[in-house]
């Protein structure tokens, strides 16, 4: 199944390179699908286009085996790219608030779309190598965390064939050629709140009349940061941050609102009922310690669920994964990761088990002396752009090898191949 992957790079990395200089926003992603739906008809697959918007599904049939779903996500950040490559992104986009941003792929699914275009081009060329069926899925709009339940309420599951296992990787700021996965919870939930505090405007200069919401909102920041120190043990794991304050117009008027975006992370249901109880116990307290006129309005955002992996499927991968790259290249985590993701809707969907691992994409030049289990134990260096970064692209070559590889490697042991081959 793996002869001819090296050979497949050149025009891979060509179609990485248009992919990262196009990127497009959550459910936007229509060049990137035209391309995906392009490249799968002319590789032999059966093409369905525009499932949950902008989504594409191909599927191949090869005999008689089980079926093995095979995931990528294809959108980008409204994040203004300054990596200086020659292929970096100058798109602009509008975004779900009417703004016009610029637009990179800042979180590599560039790299998951080609890794899984070369695995899909791999299993159409070698059918001698392999039997069964693969649902090949490019996901839209996974940044927001609503591109996979929008392809399962689009008639999904009785679309297309039902799927035994489901598959997936992510690219992370590792040292290329790794591999890092684990058994249960892998990635965390993730519960975002826009809060909108309601004070009383006024001039600068008269402080006193009013109820300035601006010091409201920066009570509230300071506050949040004992929720996790406070109130989460040291054995538990959770993150409260505010992304934004939005507030006021010129230095000398208090305004009359302030808005806050606050997003939490948690590993388990009990972690995350109290974080969530505990930030929004602070908001409504320091919005009546300030004496606030109304009471702040606080609205959920869309969530993703913690990311399960079936522990036995799990092992099989980390098999597979250490045959085809080396075991000394995979990693078992001992904690989850504190990114979310919304892959695992689709195993729940089905009912069946899910694998998510994580593969590196960085210079090794980076992390001279620094051993998987010190990245593992102390983190990231920080000259290393991390994703989400406007600094963060892939190494093309051999990051793309090693996801392909990763794809057909992990995708073997459901898909045997054919007697007396």
């Amino acid at each position: 199944m793996f002869t001819g992957v090296a050979e497949r790079v050149p025009a891979l990395r060509a179609l990485y390179e248009d992919l990262h200089a196009h990127p497009e926003l959550s459910f936007q992603e229509i060049r990137t699908a035209g391309i995906v739906a392009e490249r799968l008809r002319g590789q032999g697959w059966q093409v369905t286009e525009h499932v949950g918007g902008t989504g594409v599904v191909g599927v191949l049939a090869n005999g008689e085996g089980p079926v093995v779903l095979l995931r990528a996500d294809m959108d980008a950040l409204p994040v203004e790219e300054k990596t200086g490559l020659p292929y970096a992104s100058t798109a602009r986009g509008v975004d779900g608030d009417g703004n016009e941003v610029p637009v990179m792929h800042a979180c590599g699914h560039d790299m998951h779309v080609t890794c899984l275009l070369g695995a899909t081009a791999q299993l159409a060329a070698r059918p001698e190598h392999w039997s069964g069926t693969v649902v090949a899925v490019f996901q839209p709009a996974e940044e927001v965390g609503g591109g996979a339940a929008a392809m399962i309420e689009d008639g999904f599951l009785d679309r297309f064939p039902r799927a035994d296992v489901c598959l997936a990787q992510h690219v992370l700021p590792a040292p290329v050629g790794m591999v890092a996965t684990r058994p249960g919870p892998i990635m965390s939930a993730s519960d975002s709140f826009r809060v909108l505090l309601h004070g009383r405007g006024g001039h600068g200069a008269a402080p006193q009349l009013t109820v300035d919401p601006v010091v409201m909102a920066a009570a509230i920041v300071v506050r949040l940061q004992t929720v996790v120190s406070r109130e989460v043990a040291g054995t538990e794991t959770a993150v409260v941050t505010v992304g934004a304050i939005h507030a006021g117009t010129k230095e000398n008027i208090i305004p009359d609102t302030a808005e806050l975006l606050i997003n939490v992370r948690s590993t388990t249901p009990a972690v995350r009922d109290r974080v969530v109880a505990a930030v929004e116990r602070i908001i409504r307290a320091e919005a009546a310690a300030s004496n606030a006129p109304r009471d702040p309005e606080i609205t959920a955002l869309p969530s993703f669920p913690v990311t399960l992996n079936d522990p036995h499927a799990t092992a099989t991968v980390v098999t597979a994964l250490g045959g085809a790259l080396g075991p000394d290249r995979v990693v078992v985590l001992p904690q989850p990761i504190t990114g979310s993701e919304d892959f695992g809707a689709f195993g729940t969907a089905l009912g069946v088990p899910s694998v998510l691992w994580h593969f590196g994409g960085t210079d090794h030049a980076l992390f001279q002396g620094i051993g998987p289990e010190d990245l593992v134990a102390n983190g990231l260096p920080d000259s290393v752009p991390t994703n989400h970064s406007p600094h963060y692209a892939p190494l093309p070559d051999p990051t793309i090898r090693v996801g392909v590889t990763a794809l057909l490697s992990a995708a073997a042991h459901w898909l045997p191949r054919p007697t007396g081959s």
